[in-house]
């Protein structure tokens, strides 16, 4: 089974504009490119990656899948499309998905001021369009409220693969436990909700461990199972906890042999149908 990084990005800082990348951002507030991450999947043995969007905007769309074309182990991208406008949403879709590797969409939910953006009517209008090409949703959960959609979002489109991104930002710096624990598993109860084992580093303390994570990624196993999880190195985000070896490092000692092949590989491979490795 080909192992996947089922969530990594990249950003030009000199050629396209991204509203949450500013100088606070610090070490990552620079352009990150595959030159920069082959040698890393190359230590790490990592066969292939899903690129995901970095903001909200069909330039970085164009410019994700312009990097899929000419490197082949950029083997799927989930982009953007204005999911506000039903229209418009309907238009880009039907362009992108002329494009193999164009398997899913994700709106950067957790900069929107209104924590129930999702559920206006034109997007979930729009999320029935994404469902009806069989693409997939990528639900961005940094707080409370946003887990609490991802069953409403699980009803209205029962087609929809749905993954929530970085098992829901566990409050683990702090070792807090619920609301998240519970809200997960609720989501977890419906069947085309699947989940990411990433970004938990930049959730926990500086000086974390894999040790500190152990009991979310648990919680995650026991609520999803390895049918339903998908491990990624959120790089270069990553870069802000000990870049891409310490993450992969870290979900190494947390993962039991049984269920590598499927968090590592299988699930992404069958969750984003990613063409090549199904």
């Amino acid at each position: 089974m080909p192992v996947v990084d089922a969530h990594q990005h990249f950003w030009d800082v000199d050629a396209l504009e991204y509203a949450w990348l500013t100088p606070e951002a610090g070490p990552i507030y620079r352009t990150f490119g595959y030159e920069e991450l082959e040698p890393q999947l190359d230590e790490c043995g990592v066969d292939a990656t899903v690129l995901v969007q970095a903001e909200g905007s069909f330039a970085d769309t164009d410019a994700m899948l312009a990097l899929s074309a000419r490197h082949p182990r950029l083997a799927a991208v989930v982009g953007w499309v204005p999911l506000l406008d039903p229209a418009a949403t309907g238009d880009a879709l039907e362009r992108y998905g002329k494009d193999p590797r164009y398997v899913g969409v994700r709106h950067q939910v957790h900069d929107e001021p209104d924590a129930d953006w999702i559920l206006r009517p034109a997007v979930l209008e729009s999320l029935g369009l994404v469902a009806a090409r069989g693409l997939t949703w990528d639900q961005i959960s940094t707080v409370p409220r946003h887990l609490e959609h991802v069953p409403t979002l699980a009803e209205a489109h029962p087609s929809l693969r749905i993954v929530i991104d970085h098992l829901a930002k566990p409050p683990i710096a702090e070792g807090g436990w619920e609301p998240w624990a519970g809200l997960l598993a609720r989501a977890a109860s419906y069947p085309n909700v699947y989940a990411k084992i990433s970004g938990l580093d930049t959730a926990a303390s500086p000086d974390w461990t894999a040790d500190e994570l152990r009991r979310y990624v648990d919680h995650g196993l026991s609520v999803f199972g390895p049918e339903r999880l998908m491990w990624g190195s959120d790089w270069p985000v990553s870069v802000l906890a000990g870049g891409y070896r310490r993450a992969w490092n870290a979900i190494q000692q947390l993962l039991p042999a049984e269920h590598r092949e499927r968090v590592l590989g299988g699930t992404a491979i069958d969750f984003y149908r990613i063409p090549g490795l199904g």
